[in-house]
C-alpha cells in the first residue's frame, strides 16, 4: 500500500501538477497561453466522452444495471446535499452555494485517471464500462446549476420558475455537448472506426494531461494566495465533503454488486470536484459568484488533498465495504 502511494505521489500527474504550484509560488515567468489550455480542455473533455460511449457500446447493458441505478443516484444527490451543506450549513449565499454544488456535484477527469491507475497497481482494475459511467456524472453540474435556479427563484419569490429557460441555458454548454456528444459518438461508431482515431484521443491523452496539469497547479498556486478569504469552515467542506461522498457511494456500489476495483473508482469520482469545464459553467449561469470560494475550495483544496490521500482513503474504504 505504501508503495502505492508513493508511485502516486512521483507519477507525471503529480510531480506537474506541484511544478505548477512551485512556478508560482517562486513567481517564475512560466505561462501556459490561454487559447492553448482551452484546447486542451476541449481535448481532454471530449476524449474522456469518446472514451465513455466507446466502453459503454462494449458493455452488456443487462450487467450493470445496478452501476447506473448508482451514477443516477449520484447525479442527483451529490450537486443536491453539496448545495444543502454550502447553504446551510457553512452559510454561503445562494448562487456560490450553487456553485460550490456545481463543482462539488461534478467530478475531476484527473482524479478519475489518478483512481484508475492507482487501483490497476493495488490490484483490482475497474469495469471498462465505469469510464462511460464516468462521463455521465459530468450531468451533474448541470443538476447542481438546477437547484441553484430553482432556490434563487423561489428567495426572490418569482412565481415562474422557468424550467424550460433553465433547461435550454445548460443544454447549450460547452461541456455538455462535448461530454454527451463525444459519448454517443463513441458509442454508435464502432470499434473499427474508434481504432482510426485512438492514437490521438488515447495515447496522446496522458501527455495533454500532463501539460494541463501543470497549468492547474499554477491556477492553484495563485489561488493559495487567496485562502485568507476562504474560512475554515470551507476547508472543513472541501475535506469532508467528498470523504463522506466516497463513503456513502463505495458502500451503495458494493451493495448493488460492483467489482472492487469498479466500487473504489466510482468512490473517488463521487468525491472529486470539478475545475475543468464546472467553473466555465457556473460563470455563465451565476457571474457574481465568488471563484475564490468554489475555485480555492475544489483546485486548492479538495484536488491536491484527493490526489496525495484522498484517493487511497477510498480505495481502504472501497476495502472495507468488501470486509477485508
Amino acid at each position: 500500500m505504501n508503495n502505492i502511494l508513493i508511485e502516486n505521489l512521483v507519477s507525471p500527474i503529480t510531480l506537474a501538477f506541484l511544478l505548477g504550484i512551485f512556478a508560482t509560488i517562486i513567481r517564475s515567468d512560466l505561462e501556459i497561453p490561454e487559447p492553448v489550455i482551452r484546447i486542451f480542455s476541449i481535448f481532454l473533455l471530449f476524449s474522456v466522452g469518446l472514451q465513455g460511449g466507446r466502453e459503454l457500446a462494449l458493455a452488456d447493458l443487462s450487467t450493470i444495471g445496478g452501476a447506473l441505478g448508482v451514477t443516477a443516484l449520484i447525479i442527483l444527490l451529490a450537486p443536491l446535499s453539496s448545495f444543502l451543506v454550502a447553504r446551510y450549513i457553512i452559510k454561503l449565499s445562494i448562487i456560490n452555494a450553487a456553485a460550490v454544488a456545481a463543482l462539488y456535484g461534478s467530478v475531476s477527469a484527473v482524479t478519475f485517471v489518478v483512481a484508475r491507475s492507482y487501483g490497476d497497481g493495488a490490484g483490482t482494475p475497474m469495469e471498462g464500462y465505469v469510464t462511460g459511467l464516468v462521463a455521465l456524472l459530468e450531468l451533474g453540474i448541470f443538476v447542481a446549476l438546477f437547484y441553484g435556479r430553482i432556490a434563487l427563484a423561489r428567495a426572490n419569490n418569482t412565481q415562474n420558475i422557468a424550467l424550460g429557460t433553465i433547461l435550454s441555458e445548460t443544454l447549450r454548454s460547452r461541456g455538455l455537448i462535448l461530454l454527451v456528444g463525444g459519448l454517443i459518438i463513441g458509442a454508435i461508431s464502432g470499434e473499427k472506426n474508434f481504432t482510426k482515431i485512438e492514437p490521438f484521443f488515447v495515447d496522446l491523452f496522458r501527455g495533454v494531461l500532463v501539460i494541463f496539469l501543470l497549468e492547474m497547479g499554477m491556477t492553484a498556486g495563485r489561488h493559495l494566495k487567496e485562502f485568507a478569504k476562504v474560512s475554515g469552515r470551507m476547508l472543513i467542506f472541501g475535506i469532508t465533503v467528498p470523504m463522506i461522498h466516497g463513503f456513502l457511494v463505495t458502500g451503495l456500489a458494493t451493495w448493488v454488486g460492483l467489482p472492487q476495483g469498479s466500487v473504489f473508482v466510482l468512490g473517488v469520482v463521487a468525491a472529486s470536484a470539478s475545475y475543468i469545464d464546472a467553473p466555465a459553467a457556473v460563470r455563465n449561469t451565476f457571474p457574481d459568484a465568488n471563484p475564490s470560494i468554489y475555485l480555492t475550495s475544489s483546485l486548492g483544496i479538495t484536488f491536491p488533498f484527493m490526489i496525495i490521500a484522498g484517493v487511497p482513503i477510498i480505495w481502504e474504504m472501497a476495502a472495507f465495504w468488501y470486509g477485508r
